[in-house]
């Protein structure tokens, strides 16, 4: 399968040691947090998911160390229904979403506890898929560019900066969603 993130990315990814892959994966799933908060908020007995979800968000930003508990951390995650094998697939745009959501942390989770950065270029290309679909499904929308803007800067180490721009952009892919549930 051909990765959608940058080759410069990726290779700046293999290049760059452990501290630039987990601000890069750190600033991914910032980006796509408030999809799967925002869309399983209110789910009846999701509140664990919910908090979890955020606390490893919060826990990625620590740019400076590897996750002690990264593959505990998968583990649960891996429990979550949005990564459960389903015979039907996946059609409802709220579940698509926190799916992308879902499988974007649980990539953060794996880069950032080894500093393997392979699974940093999954975590990416799994956020710039989601965009990809949100380009076409709303018109007009540039997601999918931003993303990539956003995935080279998050290279640059300047993680204040870096997160400021990846809490609106995500704040800015919720709303768009919601659009969509609108109709």
């Amino acid at each position: 399968m051909e990765k959608l993130v940058e080759g410069a990315v990726t290779e700046a990814l293999h290049g760059g040691g452990g501290e630039a892959i987990r601000l890069y994966v750190a600033a991914c799933a910032e980006r796509m947090a408030p999809l799967f908060v925002g869309l399983r908020a209110g789910d009846p007995g999701r509140e664990a998911d919910l908090d979890f979800y955020a606390e490893s968000v919060r826990d990625l930003w620590h740019a400076d160390r590897p996750l002690a508990d990264a593959a505990e951390g998968v583990r649960q995650l891996e429990r979550f229904p949005e990564l459960q094998p389903n015979e039907e697939g996946i059609t409802d745009v709220a579940d698509t979403y926190a799916f992308f959501a879902a499988i974007c942390l649980r990539y953060a989770m794996l880069a950032h506890g080894s500093g393997n950065a392979d699974d940093a270029v999954s975590c990416g290309h799994a956020v710039l898929t989601a965009m990809g679909m949100l380009d076409q499904n709303v018109p007009g929308a540039r997601f999918f560019a931003e993303e990539r803007r956003l995935q080279t800067l998050s290279l640059r180490g300047d993680a204040s900066g870096l997160w400021d721009a990846s809490v609106t952009a995500g704040r800015e892919r919720f709303r768009a969603v919601l659009g969509r549930l609108a109709r």
